[in-house]
């Protein structure tokens, strides 16, 4: 098995963070809000979006996530707002560990800081996704 086999079939581990990120939030909507619940599903669901980056970025799933790739204007659009998105959420949880003495806000933060880095590899992974469509979409127009 090829190396990029083996992390596309990592990747399919995103599924069960997935599930565990929306156990938690199921469970901290259930009884009132609950901060442990809230933190540990930001925890799995930044834990399912960094797994997510592992997949084959030669590939796409849905036919509507490939007319947002193959068109250079619209994948530069979603880039722009992953960027913006993910260093607002970064940022906020950085600000948020460091400046508050307040337990319960750091382990939040904490949680939004680990949700940023599944984002960070969620904009890595677009950018490749969108520079392979653009190339595969040349390359069909050239020949």
């Amino acid at each position: 098995m090829n190396n990029k086999l083996f992390f596309h079939y990592l990747s399919y581990l995103q599924y069960p963070f997935l599930v565990g990120g929306l156990y938690f939030t199921f469970k901290s909507n259930s009884n009132g809000f609950n901060l442990q619940a809230l933190n540990n599903m930001l925890i799995f669901m930044g834990l399912a979006i960094s797994f997510a980056s592992l997949q084959d970025t030669k590939k796409v799933s849905l036919k509507f996530e490939k007319k947002i790739w193959e068109n250079p204007k619209l994948g530069k659009i979603f880039i722009r707002y992953l960027i913006i998105t993910t260093l607002l959420i970064f940022v906020f949880g950085i600000f948020g560990y460091f400046i508050s003495d307040n337990k319960n806000i750091k382990e939040v933060s904490f949680g939004i800081i680990i949700f940023g880095v599944g984002l960070i590899g969620m904009l890595k992974t677009g950018m490749e996704i969108l520079e392979n469509h653009i190339k595969n979409g040349k390359n069909k127009t050239n020949k």
